[in-house]
């Protein structure tokens, strides 16, 4: 983060605050006024739904220059949360996602050991059954037509972090339904708080049925070697499953669905994707730096300090949003065109910094089986409907809320 050679202003504001969130004109592109700021204003001033004032960052380096930058606190996110759904869900949040170093890292590396690379190739031959048996059920409709989200990217979702945690798949339109509730960003706040207290004391549960029956699956393994143990407290075993499973499913089944559809309505590189497998492993990667699904990040000044040229002052909040760095000039060219040629090696879809996804090596191979299996089993797959007619979510992640599609 550059060091100011000059005291730098903080009143007046470089400009009046703007209402946050905004509206997107374009779904997978930051609102237009706010990527115009980003030329002169690129820190720029907001105003939350309930008058809280705070930042905006839009530019690649200064999300880079916040994220990993100890000084900027995970600790109360809530406070700048952009609804007051989205606050009441955050308030609750107990896990490593609020902690700074060095208490976050401690955490951290005590489940990191379940996400290694090595570890995770080893679930590709079950992933592989579960995305088959998705298709089949597609390719076994009569009608030929199917909600990619309801019918093939949920299911595959759920049916993978199910095994990999080791909840019970039945249970998953219960769970779903409330992780959904506390995602909402305009929905009742006692409701999505209501949502979290649910799932926070059904992990409670399945930590004791997994202390009497242990699997090989990750609540096992945490109840048997953290828990049992004395090394990670319950509670904080419950925080941390609770968020493995929600956020896992959620974010996987939304770039399944999404990323399919962005791969129909560009049939040229798909079709090149489909000759020629070895660009799926690039595709991936800018599905998730087109698309950017996460909807914000928050962190709060711990001190005074320089974000670019502007001055954030102690306790201020900081807003960053993958899709603004993602589709910064500065960083990627032609960022608002999908190439799945380009160098998007740098993307930060899964954030940067010490707080980046732990479960990205998942994520990705899962994308890779299901890309690679659909479009080789369902080659005429394609859209029902036209694209503008194709509804999105209304959650804090970026994405397609249904996806009609036929073959």
């Amino acid at each position: 983060m550059s060091t100011p050679t000059q005291p730098l202003p903080v009143d007046p504001l470089p400009m009046d605050p703007m209402p946050f969130p905004a509206a997107r004109e374009c779904p997978f592109n930051p609102p237009t006024r706010q990527t115009e700021l980003r030329e002169t204003c690129p820190v720029v001033p907001i105003e939350l739904f309930d008058g809280t004032p705070a930042w905006l960052v839009t530019r690649y380096d200064d999300f880079k220059a916040v994220m990993g930058d100890p000084r900027f606190s995970s600790k109360q996110m809530w406070r700048f949360s952009g609804s007051a759904n989205r606050q009441a869900a955050e308030k609750a949040e107990t896990s490593f996602t609020v902690m700074d170093p060095p208490e976050h890292g401690q955490y951290r590396r005590l489940v990191t050991r379940y996400f290694t690379i090595k570890r995770v190739a080893t679930l590709r031959p079950w992933i592989e059954q579960i995305v088959d048996a998705a298709i089949d059920a597609l390719l076994a409709r009569e009608s030929r037509t199917a909600d990619l989200v309801a019918d093939f990217a949920l299911p595959i979702a759920s049916q993978t972090m199910c095994r990999l945690v080791g909840v019970p798949y039945d249970d998953h339109e219960w769970y779903e339904e409330r992780a959904e509730a506390r995602s909402q960003m305009n929905g009742d706040p006692e409701v999505a708080a209501q949502a979290f207290r649910d799932l926070l004391a059904y992990m409670d549960g399945l930590i004791t049925a997994k202390q009497d029956a242990p699997g090989d699956d990750i609540i096992s393994l945490v109840a048997t070697e953290l828990v049992a143990t004395g090394e990670l407290d319950r509670d904080m075993a419950v925080a941390i499953l609770r968020l493995l499973l929600t956020a896992g499913h959620e974010t996987t089944a939304t770039m399944i669905a999404t990323g399919t559809f962005v791969l129909l309505t560009h049939p040229d590189q798909l079709a090149e994707i489909k000759t020629d497998r070895t660009l799926l492993p690039g595709a991936i990667e800018e599905l998730l730096r087109y698309i950017s699904m996460l909807f914000i990040l928050i962190r709060t000044a711990t001190e005074d300090l320089p974000v670019g040229d502007q001055l954030v002052r102690k306790g201020e909040g900081v807003i960053v949003g993958p899709a603004l760095a993602n589709k910064d000039p500065r960083a990627f060219e032609d960022p608002d065109r999908f190439d799945i040629h380009r160098d998007n090696r740098h993307h930060v879809a899964f954030g940067f910094g010490p707080h980046q996804c732990l479960g990205q090596p998942v994520a990705r191979l899962e994308l890779g089986i299901v890309f690679d299996r659909l479009f080789d089993r369902i080659p005429t797959l394609q859209l029902a409907v036209d694209p503008a007619e194709v509804p999105m979510k209304q959650t804090n992640l970026v994405g397609v809320g249904a996806l009609p599609v036929t073959w």
